[in-house]
């Protein structure tokens, strides 16, 4: 069991108990519990491993919670929640699912008219059975209903690049209205995550500005769900749903902090606040006892009247920051300015778009001191790899190159590499002769993704220990919403890193942003730095660093922690080739 299975047991422990009545203390622990999990960088297994007491060192995990982690791990089943289940219909925990339907109204729904699943919620609205319920009238039913609707239609979560676009695009538009003030988009975007479930955008304006009939008026929006003063909901054709609230100027920084979130850092922020007599909302900080107004105009007036240092949003997933914005120890977080070169590019010599000098002309346009080159090996053949002596003649193509550049007094460079392949025993691609030509040597693997967890560790632990490679790329595999990362042990993976000198790399690609956020945690905590690459096929994916600079970020990663922060001399002495 791994830490989000253990983490959604929790969660549903959670839902029951609420579902049930439970006390709200009791159920908060749970919630709180399956939060910390979730987010905790080292697996469960391997603490637990160490001796059951080191889970007493984790915040949020008391002596129940520890029990049940043990009980877990052990026998991969937890008797207190399959005991909750069977006291509920299966299918009622899914109805959680639909928007506006929380556990409180699950347990009405089930107490009042028997719902037990997604499709007699549905009927039972279709046949008006809702809206003489306590607190729910005819626009509640129908609210309902359409959120079912929308369930069963859109399902999964929109890539992080897809919402950036809209979001960027849908600011631009919000823009051309005279008399707009701030356009901001929130949520999880704000926060990078990889995936996103909907987006929300804050606005402030000056009075009478039609923003809302403005923001309706969106070319892609293909319904209007709802349309008020101050705040509209659309879904655009891609399915994805916007919302827009138009906040006052007073309440800007406050909703900002609040609906960016997450979740999990909203609550420690507000339970902060409560401690010293305060209460945190989208409005503002307020005094608990007289109401009175303390702060809301900027994030950091609302973080400053609890005590703390403004967090980035990208570190808002209560893994610790609350307690490090406290003790003013919020690292500093690797930008994109900072970051020098790209370690991981292919041209038109395997599967890649552009020339060599195409992209060494654009990498240059970005400011970069040097890229690698890392043509496919050999046996990639479905991407044109290089067998040894295309490889040898790409070498001498490059060292031309990088010639002609120097009697420019061009300072700028290409580094000759590989993406070598791991085979499936966990031997390199190349001779080893070869790859000590390289000043690069980036090794993946690229079959065999369904080996058990054991086979697959005990391969890429054999490909590091060659000492061969300098960076192991995409290094679990995933492709996100499309194909699971493979079974590997990445702590193992990231330890032998750290003993045989090898770097991991961040893939910057949106669909991959593998290493993942957790990750990258684990790595900086080893020792370990991060090559943030962006594996470009043509010159327009050089710009995909920016998703893996932010999601470093997430990975508390600064600019210490990053490879290619390096300077050209840096880096190459990094690599042991200067």
């Amino acid at each position: 069991m791994d830490n989000p299975q253990i983490a959604r047991i929790f969660e549903e422990i959670a839902d029951i108990l609420e579902i049930k009545g439970e006390n709200p203390f009791r159920v908060r622990s749970y919630r709180n519990a399956a939060l910390v999990v979730q987010g905790f960088a080292v697996s469960l297994k391997s603490i637990v491993e160490g001796g059951e007491e080191e889970l007493e060192k984790i915040p949020g995990i008391g002596t129940s919670i520890r029990e049940k982690v043990v009980e877990i791990l052990a026998t991969g089943k937890c008797k207190f929640h399959d005991g909750l289940l069977k006291e509920l219909p299966p299918g009622l925990l899914e109805l959680l699912r639909i928007s506006g339907v929380g556990p409180k109204k699950v347990a009405l729904l089930y107490d009042k008219v028997g719902i037990k699943s997604v499709d007699e919620l549905e009927k039972a609205a279709q046949a008006h059975k809702l809206c003489g319920l306590p607190g729910m009238g005819e626009k509640s039913e129908q609210k309902i209903l359409k959120a079912v609707q929308e369930a069963k239609r859109v399902s999964g979560r929109f890539g992080l690049s897809t919402v950036r676009t809209v979001a960027e695009d849908y600011k631009s538009h919000i823009k051309k209205l005279k008399g707009v003030i701030d356009v901001e988009p929130s949520g999880s975007l704000r926060r990078w995550k990889e995936s996103i479930g909907d987006l929300d955008i804050l606005v402030t304006c000056k009075k009478g500005v039609p923003v809302m009939d403005h923001f309706v008026s969106y070319p892609e929006v293909s319904e209007v769900v709802a349309k008020g003063d101050t705040k509209s909901t659309v879904i655009l054709t891609n399915g994805l749903q916007v919302d827009l609230r138009v906040l006052d100027k007073k309440s800007f920084g406050s909703a900002l902090q609040y609906f960016t979130g997450s979740k999990a850092h909203n609550i420690a922020v507000r339970d902060r606040a409560k401690r010293m007599g305060l209460k945190i909302s989208e409005y503002g900080v307020f005094r608990e006892k007289t109401g009175k107004w303390m702060a809301g105009r900027t994030e950091q007036d609302v973080y400053g009247a609890v005590g703390l240092e403004w967090v980035p949003p990208e570190l808002r997933e209560n893994r610790g920051e609350i307690e490090a914005a406290e003790a003013s120890k919020l690292p500093g977080l690797i930008e994109l300015k900072h970051i020098k070169g790209d370690l991981h590019v292919h041209t038109k010599e395997s599967d890649g778009a552009n020339t060599l000098e195409e992209m060494a002309e654009a990498a240059m346009a970005m400011g970069y001191e040097y890229i690698a080159v890392t043509e496919h090996s050999k046996g990639l053949a479905i991407a044109r790899g290089l067998e040894e002596k295309r490889l040898l003649k790409h070498i001498e193509t490059i060292d031309r190159f990088n010639e002609r550049l120097k009697k420019k007094g061009v300072k700028f460079r290409v580094l000759k590499g590989t993406e070598v392949d791991i085979r499936s025993d966990g031997t390199l691609d190349y001779k080893s002769s070869l790859l000590e030509r390289l000043d690069c040597v980036v090794g993946a693997v690229h079959s065999g993704f369904d080996m058990p967890g054991k086979d697959m560790t005990r391969r890429i632990l054999k490909a590091i220990s060659t000492a061969k490679l300098h960076i192991l790329a995409h290094p679990t595999g995933r492709l996100i919403g499309t194909r699971e990362p493979y079974a590997v042990d990445m702590e193992k993976v990231i330890n032998a890193a750290k003993k045989y000198g090898v770097f991991l790399e961040l893939n910057a690609y949106p669909e991959r942003l593998d290493l993942n956020d957790i990750h990258c945690k684990l790595a900086k905590d080893t020792g370990v730095l991060v090559a943030i690459s962006t594996d470009a096929h043509n010159t327009l994916h050089l710009k995909n660093i920016v998703y893996g600079v932010h999601t470093a970020r997430r990975g508390w990663l600064g600019k210490k922690d990053v490879l290619n922060a390096g300077g050209l001399k840096e880096v190459l002495k990094l690599l042991k080739k200067g």
